[in-house]
């Protein structure tokens, strides 16, 4: 199984850093044994796509309609029509900040699929329900409630996320990561038969070029979903590197 690479730019960025994104898919381009994507603000996309043809970007979230009377919102389609083909839902900053339930994002993730576009459907828990022994229940709870039933497997990857690790600096244990990536493994296979064996499971939270080659050498471990590291060549290559090597 092929590793992805995805960076989460979320945020930051204005076309003054195209040229950082020319450096990202000039220097990942070296590593064609590794899927490598940038999935951007909504306002970059089109530009990036139109400059980088041959280069993956994605959005970072997605309405669950098609159209209509949803101010400041965007559609499967949009994305699709800026030149996406990808797009991250239920991040656990969503999840938190704007208020998405499970329902929330098992909608979205049905209509990315039905516009064609690759979901990698977010989940994690929070520091207190980990210091409770409920990482695992928390995880399974998620990916029940937000994954769709009739989802076609290819269409879909899961980044496991715990969400105190994200921009901090922390990173579970190997053997942590190993465990939760395991019981993911497990619920797809069982829910969705041979199929769920193909899902890739990314892990995301402080993922850089220092702890890349051992978190993606742990069994399960599909590739990273990467935040702050990703916005610079010079901090996002190393990891694509590690995940060529892995």
């Amino acid at each position: 199984m092929r590793k992805l690479i995805v960076g989460n730019w979320k945020m930051n960025g204005t076309l003054a850093q195209l040229d950082e994104i020319g450096q990202i898919q000039a220097g990942a381009a070296a590593y064609d044994n590794v899927d490598s994507a940038l999935c951007l603000p909504a306002t970059l996309i089109h530009a990036a796509k139109q400059r980088f043809a041959d280069f993956q970007f994605g959005g970072q979230d997605c309405h669950h309609a098609p159209k209509g009377a949803h101010t400041g919102c965007i559609s499967a389609e949009m994305l699709t029509d800026a030149g996406s083909a990808m797009v991250i839902l239920g991040h656990s900053e969503r999840r938190s900040d704007q208020g998405e339930s499970d329902a929330d994002v098992r909608a979205k993730a049905s209509a990315a699929c039905a516009a064609g576009l690759h979901v990698i459907l977010c989940v994690g828990e929070t520091e207190a329900q980990r210091d409770a022994g409920q990482t695992e229940t928390v995880i399974l709870a998620q990916l029940m409630g937000s994954v769709p039933d009739d989802i076609a497997a290819e269409h879909i990857d899961i980044a496991y996320e715990p969400i105190w690790a994200i921009g901090t600096g922390r990173v579970p244990a190997i053997e942590e990561i190993a465990s939760v990536h395991a019981a993911i493994r497990t619920h797809l296979t069982e829910r969705f038969g041979q199929a769920g064996r193909a899902v890739r499971i990314l892990y995301g939270g402080s993922m850089n070029g220092d702890n890349a080659a051992a978190i993606l050498a742990v069994p399960n471990v599909g590739g990273g979903l990467i935040g702050g590291a990703s916005l610079t060549a010079e901090k996002f290559l190393p990891i694509i590197k590690a995940a060529s090597e892995s």
